[in-house]
């Protein structure tokens, strides 16, 4: 036992206190809900007056001492949670999950606890990862003390080469007010456990600093607690590498560096910015409202605290500190088909002529994606009607911060029916219309993780199908320009190398289908047969027909990212039936064109050795709650979660609990047109849950707001007539839209939830 070198026996502490009345709200959802301010308060005041952990303010001090990082909620165990949701039992004990940082003891450490029962924490415990291990201090992820020092130290490092800087830039770090310098840091840092080095790519601290490096990149040690230890060991300009600051200085001042000045940065109009340059050909308007998003009779969801109701859908949601969105719960029509839906990991990894480059290795969940979820912009980030929630975080701070609009929640024309039937009577009329308006409920949060943003989505479709994806935009990371860096991307500027990167990103989908299980998984696509033709002697008949195949054990659902993936991925409750005799199920579809980041094994990819796989199904253990860490990003080496041990044993999966492990992403290599930023078009992942004969028929036929039209008239007759359905009603059209508005009109019938429209034409 590492935490303060007690016994095991004594992980768990009991203060004198207890517990005052719950002050839960009565929605069985809030067990899933975020900390709020005064529960995070909470927490964190009861550790700091815990005299055994000796906890110091994050902020200020020295590095070495022992600082509470996280706070954040700590999930319900899953037998505990639907015991109170299904079965009337007990509401299980709300509690934190909090991060400390021992720095200041002989052995440093971090390590976690959990905290509780809120809101008033009377006792933590420790939580120990999947094989009891301590996780390295190395290991950490940064903080804003260590960013602090880390400038200092690059500041006073860099001093003798000023001149370089001032000649080649026209900026600097030494007594920096306005024409200043920053830097970009790399991770992993450095090529073993226990390393703490850094890469850093100094930049010009202009709009866009990203796609501003100079040329110069240093190698900063800073794993000694003492920063007056910390040293520059390499440094690498302009395609070559000098052992020390002292080197380059001299050979600068020898006439020996081949120096590249860069252009001074225009006043207005920089490439880097956002600021409008250039013309349409077509020369339409684009300084006027384009087409709004309009809700003409009000909001067709429910939104009470963290749960979500739409349609025949109901869930409940979360924004952890630590990876983002979170979902439990999901059902629809009142049975549940997934318990959980989570984001789990980001990461990018690039490949590059300079050290910065060949050494990024994003893995985002280090960088507490989740806490990165800034404010959203009304008609923007989210359109004028959405509502739109706050968060509040306790990470790397001294008390809960305020993050406003930093999730929406919005219902949105998805620009194609969602069903729809022309019925032709081949005289150039019709028997019938049908069709019902493609609408989707959005759940979104963005993440900017330093340069990229990543846009969040989970989408709800009225006929039972859910949507996990994520859009990437922001600022690419880029590096600066020598001719040997063209084979590691593309030259997209004067001096500058956008470099070749694979994104991944991992989801956890813990499906119960139709409720309480166990469930079943096997994969089903096409063969070929040939047979005898039965109806023409002689001939024979090539046709396809379905292969299913049953995945029984871990290894045999481990569908490897090298190859393609089965096309029908289906989880199934086998002791539920729909009426025609098929197992309940859901099908689980991949929208992706990921691939490997690393051949398997090497030494980086064992922090990611979930990016093995397009699925892995596994079967479900609470101590297996993440396939990633916090921890992961500084240690890939040798990390504290290793998702290849979830199917090392593999276990056998038939009639079990089930979770499948998602992964998708693409490849980018970046083009002239990233700049300034990458476009969401093209650039977004993630996959469908559908029902698959888990319903009788297509459950949206119960939406009031189809358009059925049966008079028979051609469509562009004057007189065409819409029917409302349930009502038996014939109403005259509408009249045409007239300019840029929202037409609130409508036809209403029967119990229809917003107008039917019919244009005459």
């Amino acid at each position: 036992m590492w935490l303060l070198g007690l016994p095991w026996a004594l992980a768990l502490l009991v203060t004198a206190a207890s517990p005052g009345p719950s002050a839960e709200p009565p929605d069985p959802a809030s067990i899933f809900a975020d900390l709020s301010p005064a529960e995070l308060r909470a927490v964190r005041t009861f550790l700091m007056e815990r005299p055994e952990l000796g906890l110091s303010p994050s902020q200020g001090g020295p590095l070495a001492k022992n600082s509470l990082f996280l706070v954040e909620l700590l999930p319900p165990p899953k037998r505990r949670a639907l015991r109170f949701l299904e079965h009337g039992g007990a509401r299980p004990p709300r509690e934190a999950r909090a991060v400390v940082f021992f720095g200041a003891q002989a052995e440093p450490n971090v390590t976690e606890l959990a905290v509780g029962p809120l809101p008033r924490p009377s006792s933590y415990r420790a939580l120990p990862f999947k094989g009891r291990r301590a996780v390295p201090f190395s290991a950490r992820p940064m903080t804003r003390l260590e960013y602090e020092l880390l400038h200092g130290a690059l500041v006073a490092a860099l001093a003798p080469l000023e001149p370089l800087l001032l000649e080649a830039t026209g900026f600097g770090f030494q007594n920096c007010s306005e024409r200043c310098l920053t830097f970009s840091d790399i991770a992993p840092r450095g090529l073993g456990p226990g390393e703490r080095r850094t890469w850093l790519v100094i930049q010009r601290f202009v709009e866009g600093f990203f796609l501003h490096p100079v040329g110069l990149e240093v190698l900063l040690e800073h794993r000694d607690p003492e920063p007056r230890r910390w040293a520059v060991q390499r440094l690498w300009y302009n395609g070559r590498y000098f052992g020390s600051v002292r080197e380059l200085a001299e050979s600068h001042a020898r006439g020996e560096l081949a120096l590249v000045r860069l252009p001074e940065p225009p006043a207005r109009q920089l490439f880097s910015s956002y600021e409008p340059r250039g013309r349409f050909s077509s020369g339409t308007p684009t300084d006027v409202h384009g087409a709004k998003v309009c809700e003409p009779q009000g909001r067709r969801y429910r939104l009470r605290g963290n749960r979500l109701e739409y349609g025949g859908w109901s869930l409940a949601f979360r924004l952890r500190s630590s990876a983002g969105l979170q979902l439990f719960d999901v059902r629809f029509g009142g049975e549940r088909v997934a318990y959980e839906l989570s984001v789990q990991e980001a990461i990018a990894f690039y490949g590059g002529h300079s050290p910065a480059a060949m050494q990024t290795k994003y893995m985002d969940a280090g960088w507490a994606m989740g806490a990165s979820s800034y404010e959203l912009a009304r008609g923007v980030d989210c359109p004028e009607t959405a509502a739109f929630l706050d968060a509040h975080h306790l990470l790397d701070a001294d008390g809960p911060v305020r993050f406003p609009n930093a999730l929406c929640v919005f219902e949105l024309p998805t620009g194609v029916p969602l069903r729809r039937h022309f019925d032709s009577d081949f005289q150039g009329g019709f028997n019938f219309y049908a069709g019902l308006e493609g609408r989707a409920l959005v759940l979104r949060t963005t993440s900017t993780v330093y340069n990229y943003d990543y846009i969040w989505d989970f989408l709800l479709y009225p006929n039972g199908v859910l949507e996990a994806k994520v859009h990437a935009t922001g600022y690419i990371h880029a590096t600066f320009y020598t001719p040997e860096g063209r084979r590691y991307g593309s030259r997209v500027h004067s001096h500058l190398l956008g470099n070749i990167h694979t994104h991944l990103v991992h989801y956890k989908v813990d499906l119960d289908v139709a409720g309480e299980g166990p469930w079943h998984f096997e994969t089903m696509d096409i063969g070929f047969e040939n047979i005898s033709n039965p109806w023409s002697a002689g001939a024979r008949v090539v046709q396809p027909r379905l292969q299913r195949e049953p995945r029984r054990r871990e290894r045999d659902a481990a569908l490897p990212l090298a190859r393609p993936a089965p096309r029908y991925l289906l989880f199934s409750n086998p002791r539920r039936r729909n009426r025609w005799g098929h197992r309940r199920t859901f099908r689980l579809q991949l929208s992706s064109h990921a691939g490997p980041v690393l051949p398997r094994g090497w030494r980086e990819e064992r922090g990611v050795t979930w990016a093995r796989y397009h699925l892995a199904v596994t079967r479900r253990h609470e101590n297996e709650p993440s396939s990633s860490s916090m921890y992961s990003q500084n240690d890939p080496w040798d990390p504290p979660v290793t998702f290849e041990s979830f199917i090392r044993d593999n276990e056998t999966i038939e009639d079990q609990d089930l979770v499948a492990w998602v992964t998708v992403g693409f490849l980018h290599v970046p083009h002239a047109e990233d700049i300034p930023n990458t476009a969401t078009p093209g650039n977004a992942v993630g996959f469908f849950l559908r029902p698959f004969n888990f319903f009788d028929e297509d459950p949206s036929v119960a939406s009031r707001a189809a358009v059925i039209d049966t008079t028979a008239w051609l469509v562009s007759h004057c007189d065409t007539r819409c029917h409302l359905p349930g009502s038996g009603k014939v109403m005259p059209p509408l009249p045409p839209p007239q300019g840029p508005q929202c037409h609130t009109q409508g036809h209403h019938g029967g119990d229809m939830s917003h107008g039917a429209m019919c244009w005459a034409q």
